[in-house]
């Protein structure tokens, strides 16, 4: 009889051997994301059917040896519906064979291993941004040519010819019913005012005139005459005119665009070398990420193991496999990143236009490396002050306001212009004799010889050589009585430039304020660099020791699981510190030139 309780016993072992064999075949089923709730369920029964084999007397366990395979048999087989029987989504595993069919079907992707310094010269070849702003320049020289397109000579051509005809009303006429004239005239001009508020005319006019009026000397007629006028302000628009004011507001229009130019530049450029950062960052924590997940997988599998030799309860492998998930989720999340990373840098260094745009991936060649350096705040500060875009843009804008008020304070003066004007004038052509005019009376024609011929020739003689010159001098003198527009506007200017001034010493205090804290977030990260190396080399020795002790059987997984993650999070934050320290450096140095963090304010011209 004891023979044969003990052979049944010893059938009894073997089929809970085999139920543990079994349990770690379904414990694989935890991985899977769809049955993850219904295992655990199943693992709940498996759990209150283990207390109750350990709560069983040991004569109960002699005499009923058959009953209680009867009840394992059933538990496995309730255990393996429950699982294969849950709706929901796809499992981990198959999600992951889509995404990895996906990714069959996309484009293949080629990489290039790039260095940040290529980085820089492909984004100032290709950067649309830094394109678009280098229109701006040239767009501005035109602004300038056309200010200064006031000070450029006009010449102008004339060409008419007349004929009139006109009734006689007067006896003197000869009996002729009509008078009849033609004229036929050309002229040249040439005017231009002058970069000193002069402004200058010059007019050649030369004419043939025809008459059969009686009293006429010459018919033909030739005559020419050479106009020129010169007038100088004297007090209102001598210093500064309106033309001299919009020049000179042009060309500081066209220095703001070259400062623009230099602040979109620099800010571009730091736009590239953080992305680049942040791209080594999210490979780099990738390859952690995966680490972590190796480390994971490596412990559900020593647990499954432990299992299998009976060292551990089946139920011990579920806090294994949720470790896997979680790093398997962390993969996920990382491997995202790199490729937003991937995009954000594609799109500062790359044309749009070419052919591989979305399918090239950038693989860093430069490591971001630590190596402490010194900052000199004083030195920055000043750096800052001197060549700070937003700084001399605010400066641009006073020094326009500055055009303005002296514009407006010479409007102000009495209008006092000096005239010079030269005349000369030449007559020639057929000269007529002289007219009976009691035979006239007395109603005989008129009979007139050609006592002279001077050609056009002689005429311009008499003009070049000032045979019959007319000079001209005055001063013209205009004053408004009472206050004006000018006296108004050069008020309000006035308030405008001081308002100003006060607004650039708050821009240099903000400058200053930015470039303290960007030196400050510098030696802070440097800091951070340092406690996450020693944080991370702790880590680690403590994850080694946990391993001792669970080797041991001084510790449980739980712990072991816990070092795992503190460690990942120690070498996360590493490389984080190590990127953040490398893009401080770049945001120390491009605070200096460029505002950053939201844009520089900027001071309103006064007009």
């Amino acid at each position: 009889m004891f023979r044969t309780t003990v052979s049944g016993f010893s059938r009894s072992v073997s089929v809970v051997s085999g139920f543990s064999r079994t349990m770690s075949v379904v414990s694989g089923f935890s991985r899977t994301m769809s049955v993850v709730s219904g295992f655990s369920r199943t693992m709940s029964v498996v759990s209150g059917f283990s207390r109750t084999i350990l709560m069983e007397s040991s004569a109960m366990r002699l005499q009923q040896p058959r009953a209680r395979m009867v009840t394992i048999v059933a538990a496995i087989v309730l255990m393996s519906a429950s699982a294969f029987g849950q709706s929901g989504p796809p499992s981990l595993s198959l999600a992951v064979q889509a995404a990895a069919q996906n990714a069959a079907q996309q484009p293949a992707e080629a990489v290039r291993r790039i260095s940040i310094d290529e980085a820089v010269k492909l984004a100032l070849e290709q950067n649309l941004g830094i394109r678009i702003q280098r229109f701006d320049p040239q767009i501005q020289d035109t602004g300038v040519a056309l200010a200064q397109a006031s000070w450029r000579p006009n010449f102008s051509t004339t060409l008419s010819r007349q004929s009139q005809s006109q009734a006689s009303t007067s006896s003197l006429s000869g009996g002729a019913k009509s008078v009849d004239n033609g004229t036929f005239a050309t002229g040249v001009g040439l005017s231009q005012t002058m970069p000193w508020g002069g402004a200058y005319t010059a007019n050649w006019n030369s004419s043939r005139f025809t008459t059969t009026n009686l009293f006429s000397s010459f018919s033909p007629q030739l005559s020419s005459n050479l106009n020129l006028q010169y007038t100088q302000p004297l007090l209102r628009n001598f210093q500064m005119d309106q033309i001299r004011q919009q020049v000179a507001n042009s060309r500081k229009s066209r220095e703001l665009s070259d400062i623009q130019l230099q602040s979109v530049v620099t800010q571009t450029l730091r736009g590239v070398k953080n992305a680049y950062w942040d791209l080594s960052y999210a490979i780099n924590n990738l390859k952690t990420q995966q680490g972590s997940l190796a480390l994971a997988q490596q412990s559900l599998k020593d647990e499954q193991k432990r299992v299998e030799i009976g060292v551990r309860a089946p139920i011990d492998i579920v806090q294994a496999q949720a470790e896997v998930a979680s790093n398997e989720e962390r993969v996920i999340v990382a491997d995202a990143a790199i490729k937003a990373a991937q995009d954000n840098l594609r799109t500062l260094i790359l044309d749009p236009g070419t052919a591989d745009f979305w399918t090239v991936t950038f693989e860093p060649t430069d490591a971001p490396a630590f190596a402490a350096q010194a900052i000199d705040v004083d030195a920055a500060v000043r750096n800052a002050l001197d060549k700070r875009s937003d700084l001399r843009g605010a400066k641009n804008s006073i020094e326009q306001s500055d055009v303005n008020i002296q514009y407006y304070r010479n409007q102000i003066k009495p209008d006092v212009n000096a005239n010079i004007g030269y005349n000369p004038v030449g007559v020639g052509g057929s000269q007529l004799s002289g007219v009976d005019l009691a035979a006239v009376a007395s109603g005989a024609s008129p009979n007139r010889t050609v006592i002279a011929d001077r050609g056009f020739g002689s005429v311009l003689g008499d003009v070049f050589q000032s045979s019959y010159p007319t000079w001209t001098f005055g001063i013209t003198v205009g004053y408004p009585l009472g206050a004006n527009t000018a006296h108004a506007n050069l008020a309000r200017v006035r308030l405008e430039y001081e308002q100003a001034q006060a607004q650039l010493k708050n821009m240099q205090m903000q400058v200053t304020t930015q470039v303290r804290g960007a030196a400050r977030n510098v030696q802070t990260n440097s800091q951070r660099v340092q406690s996450a190396r020693a944080s991370r080399s702790l880590q680690e020795r403590k994850l080694d020791a946990e391993e001792k002790k669970l080797a041991a059987g001084m510790s449980s997984s739980f712990f072991v699981f816990q070092a795992q993650r503190d460690l990942a999070l120690a070498r996360t934050a590493e490389i984080q510190a190590i990127s953040d320290y490398n893009k401080s450096l770049v945001d120390f140095e491009a605070v200096q030139q460029v505002p950053i963090g939201g844009g520089g304010s900027s001071i309103q011209i006064a007009r």
